[in-house]
C-alpha cells in the first residue's frame, strides 16, 4: 500500500495471467494461464480427462494419499490431441500446483496466490 495523507492506496500489480490475478513461471507456456484460470473457477475444461485423479505412479511428487493430485490439460497449438503438457493440483481446493512439459517425466512447482 502507498499513503497519500490519510488514504492508504494499494499498489498496482501487474501479472502475466491477469484472469487468475497470478504471475505463472517464465518457462511455462502461456497457455498454462487459461488452464490456471479454469482450475481456479471450477471450469469449464475442454477435455473429459481434466480434472480426474493424477495416480503419482512416477513417485516424483511428494506422497500423498489417492485423490489428493488431479490432472489438467494444458492446451498445445497445432495439436489434435491432449498434447504432453498438464497442471497437476493437490488438494481440494487445489493448495499446491505443478506443471509438466513432457507427460510427466519431471515437474516443476508454483504458486498461485489467490
Amino acid at each position: 500500500m502507498v499513503s497519500h495523507g490519510h488514504v492508504a492506496l494499494p499498489l498496482a500489480v501487474s501479472y502475466n495471467c491477469p484472469a487468475a490475478h497470478a504471475n505463472l513461471p517464465a518457462s511455462m507456456p502461456p497457455e498454462a494461464c487459461a488452464t490456471v484460470t479454469a482450475i481456479l473457477q471450477g471450469g469449464p475444461f475442454q477435455h473429459s480427462q481434466d480434472g480426474v485423479v493424477f495416480g503419482n505412479y512416477e513417485d516424483l511428487l511428494p506422497q500423498e494419499p489417492r485423490g489428493y493430485y488431479h490432472e489438467y490439460t494444458v492446451e498445445t497449438p497445432g495439436v489434435s490431441h491432449r498434447g504432453t503438457r498438464r497442471i497437476i493440483t493437490g488438494g481440494t481446493p487445489p493448495q499446491v500446483f505443478y506443471y509438466t512439459g513432457d507427460h510427466y517425466r519431471s515437474f516443476q512447482p508454483f504458486q498461485v496466490t489467490r
